[in-house]
């Protein structure tokens, strides 16, 4: 029986609720679905690269020989057979890490909110790059911190400006990989400079490295997790090396804190799905990633390439990009009086997508930014849009 004309009723939001926004980046792709579109938005990886046939073998092999045990509900920490995998492969001679360091999640955006849950109370100083990752961003901000930016250059975060910003820090959050949006990397000596700075400070260093396999040389830098196991936090995906749709990522962490981010995560889903990590595990327990991973590279590599061409060709002078060494971005700085969200609005009038750098700031946004991602655009559309983006540029210089 349905009631007949009910008081409507009057949402009463919480406080945090009315902080939430929607990302930018995830309401550009709602535009970039359109096949006319030649979108630069979207930080997806290339579906070329989905080991579809391998995949549906481990879901026929796991569900014919233990389907039961993948379809039950599973350990909140994860599938113990794919944390001792993943343990493995991060050890060094120097630095062994234990499975009961690893904690499965539900993507690294979930690893991202059980670290703002587990370390932030409001108010909290949160230090991040300038510019830093916007998901990032955005989970932390529910749990309502004081962010404080840490200085880049042309080659990435500047440990040497930490002091001045890290008094009360609960946590400094890096991409040190390829990063999302910059491109960047940082060299090794930065990277010690950054563990030991963060270590004599007494701040928690999380190292979010999610494309740190797609070096285009194959030649990966040395995680920080090893060089300070008792102070970084690691955090990985298979999003960029199997595919984002299984959504399974993972953090790693000091035993202390691994307990509470497992607490934060059975009162957040109980446990990540059994039946993708026994998946998971079944592609990567024999070696397969060792020639898969080398196939992303070559591609991104090369379509990296044709950008960073047509961008020499096209792109007017006193525009300035970096040059990637890996990953999936370049980002643009134009000159100080184009601004970056109105150049959006005309390249979307002529098909083109890319996306705005100012999101990508915690504070002080540059509006004279943008970031380009390559990796899902054939090279001829790479390209026309380029072509379509430098005559753009040209027109307001």
């Amino acid at each position: 029986m349905k009631i007949e004309n009910p008081n409507p009723i009057e949402w009463r939001f919480s406080e945090r609720a009315s902080q939430l926004q929607s990302s930018f980046i995830r309401e550009i792709l709602k535009i970039t679905q359109r096949p006319e579109i030649i979108s630069f938005a979207g930080g997806l990886p290339s579906p070329a690269t989905f080991p579809v046939e391998h995949m549906k073998a481990a879901f026929d092999k796991v569900l014919s020989t233990d389907g039961k045990v993948a379809l039950q509900y599973g350990p909140t920490d994860g599938y113990a057979p794919l944390r001792e995998w993943i343990a493995n492969s991060l050890s060094t001679d120097s630095c062994k890490i234990a499975p009961e360091q690893v904690l499965m999640t539900s993507g690294s955006q979930q690893a991202l909110d059980l670290l703002g849950k587990v370390l932030i109370d409001e108010g909290s100083r949160v230090l991040v790059e300038t510019p830093s990752y916007l998901g990032a961003l955005q989970a932390f901000s529910v749990y309502r911190p004081e962010f404080k930016s840490v200085a880049t250059d042309d080659h990435g975060l500047v440990p040497s400006s930490i002091e001045a910003v890290a008094e009360g820090a609960r946590m400094l959050y890096a991409l040190p990989n390829f990063q999302n949006p910059t491109g960047r990397s940082l060299s090794v000596e930065r990277r010690v400079e950054l563990v030991e700075t963060c270590a004599r400070l007494g701040i928690p260093l999380i190292e979010d490295d999610p494309y740190g396999s797609l070096s285009y040389k194959g030649e990966p830098y040395p995680k920080m997790l090893n060089m300070n196991p008792d102070g970084v936090i690691y955090m990985g995906s298979f999003s960029k090396v199997l595919t984002p749709g299984i959504r399974l990522g993972y953090v790693v962490a000091p035993l202390p804190l691994v307990r509470r981010l497992e607490l934060a995560k059975q009162a957040a889903d109980l446990h990540t799905a059994q039946l993708t990590q026994m998946v998971v595990y079944e592609v990567v327990k024999d070696g397969f990633l060792d020639t898969h991973i080398p196939s992303i590279r070559a591609l991104y590599a090369n379509q990296c390439q044709v950008m960073l061409d047509a961008m020499a060709e096209q792109f007017p002078a006193g525009v300035h990009w970096t040059r990637p060494e890996g990953g999936m971005f370049i980002w643009v700085t134009l000159p100080k009086h184009i601004d970056a969200m109105a150049l959006l609005d005309q390249a979307l009038a002529a098909k083109v997508a890319f996306v705005p750098g100012a999101p990508f700031y915690a504070n002080d946004p540059e509006t004279n930014t943008l970031r380009l991602s390559f990796v899902t655009v054939p090279p001829e559309r790479i390209r026309d849009g380029i072509a379509i983006l430098g005559k753009l540029i040209a027109a307001q210089m």
